[in-house]
């Protein structure tokens, strides 16, 4: 049964108008007069302090220009794997989906454009930026009623039947909801000075955003980052908007999630369980922007020291999966991170954990601070392993992802290793490329999923039956062995080891009944390569003109054979290079023992 929501009450019914500042509101409404209440609530307004942790209010790039310029021609900066921008209609039709990605209809809803129309108007002081987003925020409203559907509807990839239905599972989806909820904090707050922010659009926008709140506190995500966001961002609906008669809740609901999901995410390592360095460090956000908001805003104590201290673990994850270049590992959905955007972090959490000098160091480009005295580094219970011999630009560090079974965002990769050396990755792994949507869509992702396309070990080629790992011997001096149940009798026993040179030794021992072709598999970084070739060794050498190379040599006492393959690396959405890719095979005809060694040396 489709049931449509809408406010049935005065918003004025919806504010506590006891708190300080309102009592010319609450006067009006007593009287009956909501024209003149609705007066006195803008009055109040637009003389309230408006400040909001990280709102920038009297600066834009130029990035933000263009998309405020464009929105002014209904041309929407939705996603960066698809520009130049879509043109949506004179007449704005919300529904339009140029292409069957689900990312590029559900991003459209979370309104990207709007905070640098506000941004546009206090830079230039033009309110043609302003009368837009009032404008484009109403016929949003007007067009996307809240209908309320089955949770699982959101997530499907069907076409539905009912055009209005379909388009609820994209516009009231509550992680798209949640974006909506916090960047209106920033909307309104920049432009709500502006002479055309009216008392009838303040009422408007109001009724909407508690629709918004009320919505999202009652439909919550069951579990995953998408609970997080969405319990962070009505964190900050509560502050923001402590007006709202229902605020303390919103407060006290979103406060019971954070504190009751960092234990249930995040492993005694510190590693968030997804799995995914992506969603780890955003994870991480989440929880450490919880404790700003409650700190900013006078009530830090309803964290216990417990969720600090996990916090920080998080973090100290993040900082030894980095490489000295400030890039990480692309694992599973993970995708490129700017080094501004981690700096921004390292220097958020150095200024609440002091005592880590690496945090420091990692937020001032080495001015400050030191590097940890250890080396390599294991986390057990998430299964990352970091193998390095130092923490400079002319180091070597193998990053190693042989964990639990984990999420939709995590990959059958089990095994799968980055070589990074002198400011190279050399085996960056292969990314996702694109997330969901119909049957070609998810092909693209299915390819950049396949175990074969990661650098580690499969039976015949097929995707892991299992991808847990787990570990049977760590070294803090280089050495890690893990062991994976990969298929039905078939035990893969993987050993890597880092020489203080930077060489590293890799030994793949596969046992148990089942027969087949064992493949090694080997995906580079795109450069031109060379190759020598026999039944007992196989060499390939990257040919870099600066000198920077390596040299990879496989070694078996079983027959080895090499394969080209297609290869592909992803490390943004819709972006994608081709490089050397190449499988050694060996043949498991019995349950007698496979061995195969690799040597990756400079």
């Amino acid at each position: 049964m489709k049931i449509i929501l809408t406010l049935l009450v005065s918003i004025f019914s919806l504010l506590d108008l006891s708190q300080p500042g309102l009592e010319g509101v609450k006067d009006a409404y007593d009287r009956g007069d909501e024209k003149a209440a609705a007066s006195e609530l803008l009055q109040y307004y637009k003389s309230r302090d408006l400040g909001y942790p990280g709102l920038v209010m009297d600066r834009i790039t130029a990035e933000e220009q263009k998309w405020a310029d464009e929105a002014l021609e209904h041309r929407f900066f939705v996603h960066r794997g698809y520009q130049p921008s879509y043109f949506y209609g004179k007449d704005i039709d919300w529904t339009y989906w140029p292409v069957k990605d689900n990312e590029l209809r559900w991003q459209l809803h979370r309104h990207k454009w709007f905070t640098p129309l506000g941004k546009a108007w206090r830079v230039s002081g033009d309110e043609k930026y302003v009368r837009e987003w009032m404008f484009e925020y109403r016929d949003w409203i007007a067009k996307n009623p809240l209908i309320l559907i089955d949770s699982e509807d959101f997530e499907m990839l069907d076409e539905a039947k009912d055009k209005i239905l379909e388009n609820v599972r994209f516009a009231w989806r509550p992680l798209e909801v949640s974006h909506r909820v916090e960047d209106q904090i920033r909307q309104f707050a920049l432009c709500v000075n502006a002479d055309c922010f009216d008392e009838a659009f303040l009422l408007d926008f109001l009724e909407n955003y508690y629709k918004h709140a009320d919505y999202l506190q009652a439909h919550y995500s069951a579990k995953g980052n998408h609970l997080l966001f969405e319990a962070q961002r009505m964190l900050a609906a509560s502050f923001f908007f402590h007006e709202f008669a229902d605020a303390d809740k919103w407060r006290k609901d979103a406060v019971e999630v954070m504190n009751r999901e960092i234990g249930l995410q995040v492993y005694d390592d510190g590693v968030q369980y997804e799995l995914d360095p992506h969603y780890h460090i955003e994870a991480a956000k989440l929880f450490f922007n919880s404790l700003a908001l409650c700190n900013y805003y006078g009530m830090l104590d309803v964290f216990p020291e417990s969720y600090l201290e996990t916090v920080h673990n998080m973090a100290v994850v993040v900082y030894n999966l980095l490489y000295p270049d400030y890039t990480v590992p692309v694992f599973s959905d993970c995708r490129f991170l700017t080094k501004e955007s981690l700096q921004s972090k390292f220097r958020d959490w150095s200024e609440v954990f002091t005592d880590d000098a690496y945090l420091k160091y990692l937020a001032t480009d080495g001015e400050e601070g030191s590097v940890p005295s250890y080396k390599s580094k294991a986390f057990r219970t998430g299964g990352f392993y970091i193998l390095r011999n130092g923490w400079d630009m002319n180091s070597t560090q193998v990053d190693i992802k042989a964990g639990p079974k984990a999420f939709w965002h995590c990959q059958p990769d089990n095994g799968t290793f980055e070589y990074w050396s002198e400011g190279r990755n050399f085996f960056p792994d292969s990314g996702s490329y694109v997330y969901g949507g119909d049957d070609s869509i998810l092909a693209e992702r299915n390819w950049f999923r396949q175990t074969r396309v990661h650098n580690t070990v499969t039976l015949d080629d097929r995707n892991l039956d299992s991808t847990a790992s787990r570990c049977v011997n760590w070294s803090a001096r280089g050495r890690v062995t893990v062991v994976s149940d990969s298929y039905e009798g078939f035990v893969h026993k993987r050993t890597f080891r880092l020489r203080r040179n930077g060489t590293l030794l890799i030994r793949d021992e596969i046992s148990g009944p089942a027969t087949g072709v064992v493949g090694v598999h080997f995906n580079l970084v795109p450069c031109e390569v060379e190759s020598d070739v026999d039944s007992g060794e196989i060499e390939v050498r990257t040919l870099f003109e600066d000198g920077n190379n390596i040299s990879i040599t496989t070694r078996s006492r079983e027959a080895l054979t090499y394969r080209e393959d297609e290869g592909w690396h992803s490390a943004s959405y819709r972006e994608k290079v081709e490089r050397p890719a190449w499988t050694v095979q060996v043949q498991k005809s019995s349950a007698k023992r496979v061995v195969v060694m690799t040597v990756i040396e400079k």
